[in-house]
């Protein structure tokens, strides 16, 4: 039997365009005094921001981006945030964990990996870190996860015992197959999904998520995308903090 890990890749992100940007202010006659230090992203925000005031020029705040953002957050203007996104591609995670993960909706958009059209048959499992401390209890929770896959394999094999519509496609015949032998798969079974968030939804996602008692798997893969996202965009994210936990895992939580 198969075990994975959760893993984050950053596969696509917010790109601005500083020439148009350049062209607006241009024909519009003013010019803004842009942080040589800030991140694509961070700059993109605060742009956005200045744009509901056309705050530029002579209009334009002391403040840097840093504390321009930060101005932002704390003042509840959380649309603007709403300007950058990233996509991520998440694999080594249980279906438990994306059962989870697909109720945050607002600034997300999902696509996992279908059970009814991929054949799991050499599917691997996520085990909990805790589990695996306990020697006895892992033994027997591989046994029971290669069981179900045993049986998984049985059934899509006996495809010819099961009764299914005649008028049925092939294609349609193998959907049915395939639905009936899901349902001997527990929530360990190791699944894949992409999903893109803006950074305002990834900044709720990491304050109800990021330090969650009892759910390595989110915190998990919190701790990666904070690891992605401040990299990416450090003004957006300044008041977020990652923090170890005595078992030696990782935790992110919003600083006050």
């Amino acid at each position: 039997m198969k075990t994975s890990i959760p893993k984050v890749r950053c596969i696509a992100k917010t790109v601005a365009d500083f020439d148009a940007i350049q062209d607006f202010l241009g024909a519009e006659n003013t010019v803004w005094n842009k942080t040589k230090s800030s991140s694509e992203r961070d700059s993109l925000v605060e742009f956005s921001g200045r744009i509901c005031y056309m705050s530029f020029g002579g209009r334009q705040s002391p403040r840097n981006n840093k504390e321009y953002i930060r101005n932002l957050i704390d003042s509840g203007h959380g649309s603007v945030l709403e300007h950058v996104s990233w996509t991520f591609i998440v694999s080594g995670v249980s279906r438990g964990f994306t059962h989870q993960l697909v109720r945050h909706r607002a600034g997300f958009s999902y696509s996992q990996l279908s059970q009814q059209y991929y054949d799991e048959s050499d599917a691997s499992f996520v085990a909990p870190p805790s589990l695996k401390n306990a020697t006895s209890l892992y033994k027997r929770w591989s046994v029971a996860m290669q069981s179900s896959l045993d049986l998984y394999r049985e059934l899509i094999a006996s495809a010819q015992k099961l009764s299914i519509d005649s008028s049925f496609s092939n294609k349609e015949k193998l959907r049915e197959i395939r639905t009936t032998a899901r349902s001997i798969l527990p929530n360990a079974i190791e699944t894949k999904i992409v999903f893109t968030a803006n950074a305002r939804a990834i900044r709720n996602f990491l304050e109800a998520r990021g330090a969650i008692e009892g759910d390595w798997e989110m915190r998990d893969v919190s701790s990666q995308i904070f690891d992605i996202v401040k990299d990416d965009a450090p003004s957006l994210f300044q008041d977020f903090e990652m923090f170890a936990l005595e078992d030696g895992s990782r935790s992110v939580k919003r600083s006050l």
